[in-house]
């Protein structure tokens, strides 16, 4: 991607962690849960690997097509998931980014189609605002309350899946700004 290396570090390192955890995350016991682990960990390493700065790694225009067609099946997958509820629907939308995205880097431009680019800045940015005050409540009340409770595993906890998928829409928003 174009922009400061500085920056474009800390965006792979932040992707690469993050989708380093969701690879830990698909050991849960809950099966719904690996599979959007398995999807979000794809879109981290996805992301860590499209962020590293093109002054430092500039890769081959086969590179980006083969993102696109990762990407793609990613989103088709998404498509055919959604029809078991909405949730997947965003899956699909990072997706399409992904593609998109990779597009234009393969096609040698500079920039994306502006208005394409504007509708997927003001979705990701609802969507981290979403999730951003979806992830406080839960953080806050914490799992120490009154009464009975089951013991969930590091990976199982939603406070920690919440935070990557807000790191994730950050890193979204970071990568489409300096398309």
């Amino acid at each position: 991607m174009h922009g400061p290396a500085s920056s474009g570090w800390l965006l792979v390192a932040l992707c690469a962690a993050t989708g380093a955890y969701c690879l830990l995350r698909m050991r849960s016991a809950v099966e719904e849960q690996r599979r959007t682990a398995g999807g979000e960990a794809l879109m981290g390493f996805g992301m860590a690997a499209m962020a590293v700065p093109a002054a430092v790694l500039a890769p081959p225009r086969w590179a980006w097509v083969a993102c696109t067609a990762v990407f793609g099946a990613a989103a088709l997958h998404a498509l055919w998931a959604a029809r078991t509820g909405p949730h997947h629907l965003h899956h699909l939308v990072g997706a399409s980014a992904m593609v998109y995205m990779a597009a234009v880097m393969a096609s040698g431009a500079h920039a994306g189609v502006p208005v394409l680019t504007g509708v997927l800045l003001v979705y990701f940015t609802g969507y981290v605002l979403w999730t951003g005050t979806r992830l406080v409540p839960v953080a806050v009340a914490g799992h120490g309350g009154g009464g009975s409770h089951r013991t969930t595993g590091w990976g199982d906890r939603v406070e920690v899946s919440r935070a990557c998928r807000l790191s994730m829409g950050i890193g979204m928003l970071a990568m489409l700004l300096t398309l």
